[in-house]
C-alpha cells in the first residue's frame, strides 16, 4: 500500500484537480490571516495540494513545527511565515515527486518571506517511521498533518511516535477523514478507495481509542464537516458507510483526566492572540469572548495554562476541591439520587 500511495500522489495526481473525489479537499474557506499568508506560497506548491481541512492553529510565533506528510510543502509554507524567521518547520513525506516540487521553491519562499535564510526543512521519510528520521524525543512544540494520517496502515504507530516528539505542553493538531464504521477489507485493499482517502480513514471510536493508548487524553473536535464523496461509482462501492473531515487537537499534558471533572475554576479571555483578538475557539465547544469570565473544566483549564496560550488568559480557582462530573459534558453518575431504599440494613 505504501507503494500505491507513493504512486498516486507521486505520478497518477498532477494538481488537486486530478482527485477522484471531494474527500482530499478543504471544506471550509481559511481565515483572513492564512488566505494572506497563502498569497505568498508559488502557484506550483498550491496547485499540488490534497489537504482536507485548516491545520494550522494560532499563536505560532517561534515555534518549531512538524508536518507530517508535508506533499509539496504549502501547510509548510504557510506555517513558516507565522512562527516568523526565528521558528522553524520541518515538512516530512515518502514521495519523490511531491518533495522535489517543495525543495525547489525553497528560495523563492526565503525571498518572498524577506528572511536571511530558509526556516523550512524537508526530510524523505514515511510517517509510520518518525523514529527512524533522528529526531530528538520532545523536539517540537506542534505536530500537523493535513489527510494523510488516514494513508498510513500503521495509524497507533504514527500517533505513538508523534506524542514521543512533542515537547509537554506541545500540540497535534491535524485534519483527516473519518468513519462512521469500520471499511471491510475488500475496501481497504482498493488502492483508488485508499488513495482519495476514503477506505483508509479510521472508524471514530477506533482513532479515539488509538489516541489514548498513544497518550493523548481527552482530544477536541475543532470542526467537523460530511464529506458527500461527489463520485457515484465510489459511493456506491461504500454504500451506508459515511465519512467526515474533521480537525482535531490532542495536548500532550501531564494529569489530563479521561472526563470532564468539576474543580469550580473559571477562565477569562484577554483578547491578546493577534489572529482572534474579539474571542478565542478552542475546539467547537469553547469559544471565549475577551474579557468573560467563564466556568470550565479541569482538562480545559490545563489545556489553557499548560501550554503556549497560559499569557493570554487570566486564571481563577484552585485544585483543592472537586464537584464532580463539569456539568453538560457527559460521564452522569450511574445512581438515582431520588430513589428510596425500603431497608435500612447495612452490610
Amino acid at each position: 500500500m505504501h507503494k500505491e500511495v507513493q504512486n498516486y500522489y507521486g505520478k497518477e495526481l498532477q494538481q488537486t484537480s486530478d482527485l477522484k473525489t471531494n474527500a482530499c479537499c478543504t471544506l471550509t474557506a481559511p481565515p483572513k490571516h492564512i488566505m494572506e499568508a497563502l498569497r505568498n506560497v508559488h502557484d506550483e506548491v498550491h496547485a499540488k495540494y490534497y489537504g482536507c481541512g485548516l491545520t494550522i492553529p494560532n499563536q505560532l510565533e517561534g515555534l518549531r513545527i512538524l508536518d507530517l506528510g508535508s506533499g509539496s510543502g504549502r501547510d509548510c509554507y504557510i506555517a513558516a511565515q507565522l512562527v516568523g524567521e526565528n521558528g522553524a518547520v520541518v515538512g516530512v513525506d515518502m514521495t519523490d515527486e511531491q518533495l522535489a516540487v517543495a525543495n525547489k521553491h525553497l528560495e523563492y519562499h526565503r525571498e518572498n518571506f524577506g528572511y536571511q535564510k530558509s526556516n523550512v526543512t524537508f526530510i524523505k521519510g514515511n510517517i509510520e517511521h518518525l523514529d527512524e528520521l533522528g529526531f530528538e524525543p520532545e523536539s517540537f512544540d506542534l505536530i500537523i498533518s493535513n489527510c494523510v494520517i488516514n494513508l498510513a496502515t500503521d495509524k497507533q504507530k504514527v500517533l505513538s511516535d508523534a506524542f514521543k516528539l512533542l515537547k509537554k505542553g506541545g500540540e497535534m493538531y491535524f485534519s483527516d477523514v473519518y468513519a462512521d464504521r469500520r471499511f471491510p477489507k475488500i475496501l481497504q485493499n482498493n488502492p483508488i478507495l485508499w488513495g482519495e482517502c476514503l477506505s483508509g480513514a479510521l472508524y471514530w471510536n477506533d482513532f479515539l481509542n488509538y489516541t489514548k493508548n498513544a497518550g493523548f487524553t481527552d482530544p477536541r473536535v475543532v470542526e467537523n464537516k460530511p464529506i458527500s464523496v461527489s463520485n457515484q461509482e465510489i459511493e456506491a462501492l461504500m454504500g451506508d458507510i459515511k465519512v467526515f473531515s474533521v480537525t482535531y487537537r490532542l495536548f500532550k499534558i501531564e494529569g489530563l483526566e479521561s472526563d470532564c471533572e468539576d474543580y469550580g475554576q473559571a477562565v477569562a479571555y484577554k483578547g491578546n492572540i493577534l489572529e482572534s483578538a474579539n474571542a478565542f475557539d478552542l475546539d467547537d465547544h469553547h469559544n471565549f469572548p475577551k474579557g468573560k469570565v467563564m466556568p470550565v473544566c479541569g482538562n480545559t483549564y490545563k489545556m489553557l495554562f499548560d501550554t503556549r496560550y497560559r499569557d493570554a488568559f487570566d486564571f481563577y480557582g484552585t485544585w483543592d476541591t472537586h464537584y464532580g462530573i463539569f456539568e453538560g459534558c457527559g460521564g452522569k453518575m450511574p445512581f438515582n439520587a431520588n430513589s428510596s431504599s425500603t431497608s435500612e440494613s447495612c452490610c
